[in-house]
């Protein structure tokens, strides 16, 4: 790609982008939200169409203008967004135009079932069963579905694979896995395209790195030439300052306990408390249960066993997420998309869903008490940019949209927070803005749940640790002295 502009309307986004790669190479792209990397995602998807600059595969030029075009010269995309269909199975889903056939034209289901297993199980992901319908499946799931689906096609494996975020839910074996694949595509000669806000995994997986801001390119470097803190100061603009405050934990009055939860095929005899001034982290390998425990706990599924309470409640356990932020909880689901935001509303009218009730004057609603708390979030948690509440909320950045989602829960003023991958998808700049809000929260007396699969952010984000392997409390940890090492092996069931 070369000289690639973009703009829409007066407003430009891209400014003359340069990237250059090679077959078998992993070129990573690098930014903070808003840097112009989703919009130089789409235009190589063909999505989007640049406004100036070329594209040349193979020293030819190309026009994408579709995702078709992209698909016919070999050019896969998974984007950071899930695409499956939920109410489809994993099967109907990979193979989406691709069905095998029987005589007179019906779908050969059992064939198309074991071709479905035998693609999973080629790339490492043999653990799922592709009659199951997308939509039951964890985010994380999903994400090796999406990866799975890039590699099937007519036209055979990838020439250029576009990676966006593709490890933010995957831990352990499950990123292992990832990993493997990619080498091993490298091999074979695809380019890989990987857009990350884990530096590491950059650092360990790329060959070359483009760093961008503000719509350019900014530096383009090696893992040899640079570490983690080098490139978030080219991100920033400004040298990296520490990541994760320093937690002094207050250990107050529980806010909220857990005893003997269960839920049939997930997990059981789940038992912990949440106590105030707090920030406790919870672990867990792909299937281990973590974002199902979550949502029964917010009353969002239903639990078999056990009981769910928090003070002054005489409720059981919550039988309606009504109940539960009657009682003072608030969860941030793992995909903000799909379950934390409604996509064709404006960020004000996002903000103000959880409120709805309390800002209404009779029938009618209160737009200037409205007004006046959007406004005061918007300012609170810096959500840029600084107009975005009258914009669709969709148009925004990955991190300030996970921003709007906590506005909307925070104006509830929560006693108890449960947050399930908040910093998905999100840059460092604004993940240190999370932690630092965290922080202020927890010593404001709020008691909270962060659910993770980075170790090093379930670790330096919280003051003590639960471990969930197949479906149960593997181990609680405190998180000052304890090492990577350590969560992992309880999590996999190799601890001594």
């Amino acid at each position: 790609m070369s000289g690639v502009h973009k703009s829409y309307g007066p407003t430009r986004v891209l400014h003359g982008v340069d990237l250059t790669g090679r077959a078998g190479e992993v070129l990573a792209v690098v930014g903070a939200n808003g840097a112009g990397k989703s919009t130089l995602i789409k235009i190589l998807a063909g999505a989007e169409r640049m406004s100036a600059g070329e594209l040349r595969l193979d020293g030819a030029r190309v026009e994408l203008r579709s995702p078709h075009d992209a698909h016919t010269h070999g050019i896969r995309t998974v984007h950071q967004e899930l695409t499956l269909v939920p109410e489809l199975s994993v099967t109907e889903n990979l193979l989406m135009g691709h069905f095998p056939r029987r005589l007179g034209g019906l779908i050969d289901w059992k064939s198309a079932h074991r071709r479905a297993r035998a693609l999973l199980e080629g790339i490492g992901y043999g653990a799922i069963d592709p009659r199951t319908r997308a939509g039951r499946l964890t985010v994380a799931r999903q994400q090796m579905v999406e990866i799975a689906k890039a590699l099937v096609s007519e036209g055979g494996e990838p020439r250029v694979l576009v990676l966006d975020e593709p490890s933010a839910v995957l831990a352990g074996s499950d990123l292992e896995a990832l990993f493997a694949l990619i080498r091993r595509l490298q091999e074979r000669g695809v380019l890989i395209v990987y857009v990350s806000h884990r530096l590491a995994e950059v650092t360990e997986l790329a060959t070359s790195i483009v760093v961008i801001k503000d719509g350019r390119v900014v530096a383009e470097t090696t893992p040899d030439r640079t570490d983690e803190n080098e490139l978030i100061r080219l991100m920033a603009g400004r040298p990296a300052g520490q990541l994760y405050p320093a937690r002094r934990p207050a250990g107050g009055d529980a806010l909220l306990d857990v005893s003997g939860l269960g839920r049939t095929g997930e997990f059981a005899d789940i038992s912990f408390s949440l106590r105030a001034g707090e920030i406790t982290g919870l672990f867990g390998l792909v299937g281990s249960g973590r974002s199902e425990l979550a949502r029964c706990v917010f009353g969002a599924e239903p639990a078999r066993t056990g009981t769910v309470r928090a003070p002054g409640s005489d409720t059981v356990r919550f039988r309606s997420p009504r109940e539960a932020i009657a009682a003072g909880l608030a969860l941030v689901t793992e995909d903000r998309k799909r379950t934390g935001l409604v996509l064709g509303l404006s960020t004000a009218d996002n903000i103000g869903l959880t409120t709805l009730r309390t800002t209404t004057r009779g029938p009618l609603l209160d737009t200037t008490r409205r007004r006046r708390d959007v406004v005061s979030m918007v300012d609170r948690l810096d959500i840029r940019p600084a107009h975005s509440a009258k914009l669709p909320v969709r148009t925004l950045s990955g991190g300030n949209q996970q921003k709007a989602v906590l506005a909307k829960w925070l104006l509830t003023v929560p006693r108890v927070l449960l947050l399930d991958e908040p910093t998905r998808g999100v840059d460092m700049a604004t993940r240190a803005e999370i932690y630092r809000m965290l922080d202020r929260l927890a010593r404001d007396g709020m008691a909270i749940l962060l659910i993770s699969s980075d170790l090093t952010e379930v670790l330096g984000a919280t003051d003590r640790v639960l471990v969930m392997h197949e479906g149960r409390i593997a181990a609680e940890l405190p998180s000052e002295g304890t090492t990577e090492d350590t969560v992992l092996a309880h999590a996999i069931g190799h601890a001594a």
